[in-house]
């Protein structure tokens, strides 16, 4: 079955890293603030805080998973922590997938960042990414542990 799902990253940082694994089977829709036009995020920023928080609820309407692209600065990052927060509300399911071990757009990895605590504390599991079918099966088990 084909999913809509939102990824949530630390945009600066990870893009790149995210970027290297976005087209996955069985996901339709991809979306994340500023995910799909650079120019969107960039604008939204320009305009503060609510702008951002729309482009994010707008990114998240009509999914059923999130998926937290977890690397080494991801945890504490403000509009991650919204993400996790506006899924819950939503009834997302939601899975962590660590993406430290990926090369940058300069061909560094970095050391494992923590996992947010949102997730931890709501029982939300996080894996470290391997491959695109092993993605797939996590974002379905996720959304069939939401009831999606």
């Amino acid at each position: 079955m084909a999913r809509r799902v939102f990824f949530s990253f630390h945009y600066q940082r990870d893009i790149w890293r995210v970027n290297q694994i976005r087209n996955i089977p069985n996901v339709t829709g991809c979306a994340a603030a500023g995910f799909q036009d650079a120019s969107l995020w960039e604008e939204a920023e320009r305009k503060g805080e609510s702008a951002i928080k729309k482009l994010i609820d707008d990114g998240l309407a009509n999914t059923s998973v999130t998926v937290v692209f977890i690397g080494y600065k991801t945890v504490g990052r403000k509009y991650i922590n919204y993400e996790i927060d506006q899924s819950i509300k939503r009834g997302n399911g939601i899975v962590g997938i660590q993406i430290h071990h990926l090369k940058d757009k300069n061909g560094n990895i970095d050391p494992a960042g923590e996992i947010p605590y949102k997730l931890e504390a709501n029982g939300y599991k996080a894996y470290k990414y391997v491959d695109h079918e092993k993605l797939a099966n996590r974002i379905e088990e996720a959304a069939k542990a939401a009831g999606k």
